[in-house]
């Protein structure tokens, strides 16, 4: 009887350890496949040489765009041609 009590015990640990695993997977999942809000980076100045402010209302970057950084934006973030 002690045996049965023993195996019943060990599995219950292993299903805990499991349902554990199992919602830790499901936590890391939904934390990189959750849909985040798109943001230009500060490599978009150095590519162009150009200050956040110049596409930014917020000179410091982010946030509403200015008209040049929504035409900018319109077509496929391409600086104009010379």
């Amino acid at each position: 009887m002690l045996d049965v009590a023993n195996r019943l015990k060990s599995t219950a640990v292993l299903a805990w350890i499991a349902g554990g695993a199992v919602a830790t997977l499901l936590v890391a999942a939904t934390m990189v496949l959750a849909p985040r809000e798109a943001a230009a980076t500060a490599a978009y100045g150095q590519q162009t040489g150009m200050a956040c402010g110049q596409c930014h209302v917020n000179p410091a970057g982010g946030g509403k765009l200015t008209t040049f950084g929504m035409n900018w934006q319109a077509k496929g973030h391409q600086l104009p041609r010379k």
